[in-house]
């Protein structure tokens, strides 16, 4: 009877360990070892891989833009259009690419344990890198939707819509509309090492979609949108950057690392 209840008080610690919640100081030097780990790659791996995330995140404007071109003009339009924004950051996420905005929040822990001018200079070799790329990768993916002929015209009017709808944001508007974006994206790549399988891609779609539908404003999306729109001759290469992308991607650092970042250090600091 008494191995029985061994067997029994050792297979419910079993499962007690399995169920119990990881601390948040585990979380933190799992992320910030994976911020390492990005901080030391070659220039060629960082640079292809976030040429990838821009081609890539790309498929959430396309899809919700086709999702747009078919649904009518209602209220609950943009309930339904808003989950084809999930596609794109599935992709991204899943297939381990090198996206902007969850960089504002891995490297950036290394950054809090030791703020060297070393640790500075790598932070930003790879923000540049990363960036840069993403750019790259939003441009090709928009030439492609804008002159590759590869939707038909009354599919490529629901992209147009969705894009022409960003770019009548303000600048104000978009750098405001990141700030939630960016935390929203902080918050993904802390939750997302206490996920597992279909508990991970529940969550990338809860999140991202919660970004879409409240028409957010996300550096690396929103590019192709506006960038859509300059290939078109819609608006101008400037008027893009400076009122958009950069607006935009300060934003995003601010919500990712000046909030998201600093308060999980916050929470951990001693503990560490």
């Amino acid at each position: 009877m008494s191995d029985k209840k061994a067997a029994l008080t050792s297979a419910t610690g079993d499962q007690a360990d399995e169920f119990e919640s990881v601390p948040s100081s585990v979380i933190f030097e799992a992320i910030r070892r994976e911020g390492e780990h990005e901080l030391s790659r070659p220039f060629s791996a960082l640079w292809w891989s976030g040429v990838a995330a821009g081609l890539a995140i790309s498929t959430s404007v396309l899809c919700k833009g086709l999702l747009a071109s078919i649904l009518p003009d209602a209220d609950w339009s943009d309930g339904v259009s808003s989950l084809g924004y999930t596609v794109g950051f599935l992709i991204v996420i899943l297939g381990r690419m090198q996206l902007f905005t969850e960089n504002t929040l891995t490297p950036i822990l290394t950054l809090f344990l030791g703020p060297t001018r070393g640790n500075f200079y790598q932070t930003a070799r790879l923000w540049g890198i990363v960036f840069t790329a993403n750019m790259v990768g939003c441009a090709a993916a928009a030439l492609v939707l804008a002159h590759g002929h590869i939707l038909p015209e009354t599919r490529l009017e629901g992209i147009l819509s969705i894009s022409r709808h960003y770019a009548e944001a303000t600048p104000f508007e978009h750098f405001a509309w990141g700030i939630p974006a960016g935390f929203l994206i902080a918050a993904l790549v802390w939750i997302l090492p206490r996920m597992q399988d279909a508990g991970e891609v529940l969550m990338i779609v809860l999140i991202t979609y919660v970004i879409g539908l409240g028409g957010m404003s996300h550096v690396v999306a929103g590019s192709t949108e506006l960038f859509i729109l300059v290939a078109r001759g819609e608006i101008g290469i400037v008027p893009a950057v400076f009122g958009g992308i950069l607006p935009a991607l300060a934003g995003n650092v601010l919500g990712g690392t000046g909030i998201f970042a600093a308060l999980t250090y916050a929470q951990v600091r001693e503990e560490i």
